[in-house]
């Protein structure tokens, strides 16, 4: 996840040099007060249920002038699940669901990291939820850099992946009187994310 180069005619990712991209280069902690971990999943074939995380915590390292350089790592603190109603969230803690008093986090750790230009870009890493790693891959807009009012340098990304719960052992589901099921086997992850550079601890 980064700022990658943009990718014109003569040029790769690889050997296109941008300087405002290149002064990016460097490690970066998401700030979870300013950023969003969400998803959205169908819920009794017509209407979608959305929810966020609340807790999580994670790095970049961006690479203005490599793409491939660049890396991602998240936590997020699944008890901290919210979809605005108490027994829904209750039930998404359960054995059922995410079983949170056994595994606690979620976690994706960034593999390969590529540039789609114009600001695009691609983020394929391995997501855990629960005992199960599978690959998922991240579409990614970069919205941009800026010095916010506190002095403190940031850069902004938002994205979206589409997973089937039941790969990661998410399968709980009922039927519905008229047919079908209570809850859609895919789920949108949505991320909304402002990461402010990491200072060096001396």
């Amino acid at each position: 996840m980064g700022p990658f180069t943009r990718k014109s005619a003569s040029e790769t990712p690889e050997t296109s040099e941008n300087p405002a991209l290149a002064a990016l280069t460097g490690d970066w902690t998401i700030d979870p007060v300013h950023s969003g971990i969400g998803f959205t999943v169908r819920h009794a074939m017509v209407t979608n249920v959305r929810g966020s995380f609340h807790e999580y915590q994670g790095t970049l390292h961006l690479d203005g002038s490599d793409p491939s350089r660049s890396t991602a790592a998240l936590d997020i603190t699944v008890a901290s699940v919210d979809t605005g109603m108490k027994d829904r969230d209750a039930h998404l803690r359960k054995e059922d669901f995410f079983d949170v008093e056994r595994f606690p986090l979620m976690t994706f750790r960034s593999t390969r990291a590529e540039s789609l230009g114009d600001d695009r870009f691609r983020l394929t890493g391995d997501l855990t939820i629960k005992d199960v790693t599978r690959p998922v891959t991240i579409d990614l807009e970069f919205n941009g850099s800026a010095v916010d009012a506190y002095g403190t340098e940031r850069v902004g990304f938002e994205g979206q992946a589409t997973i089937q719960r039941s790969d990661w052992g998410l399968s709980w589901n009922a039927a519905l009187e008229a047919g079908g099921v209570m809850i859609s086997d895919k789920v949108k992850l949505l991320f909304d994310i402002s990461a402010v550079r990491a200072t060096s601890q001396d």
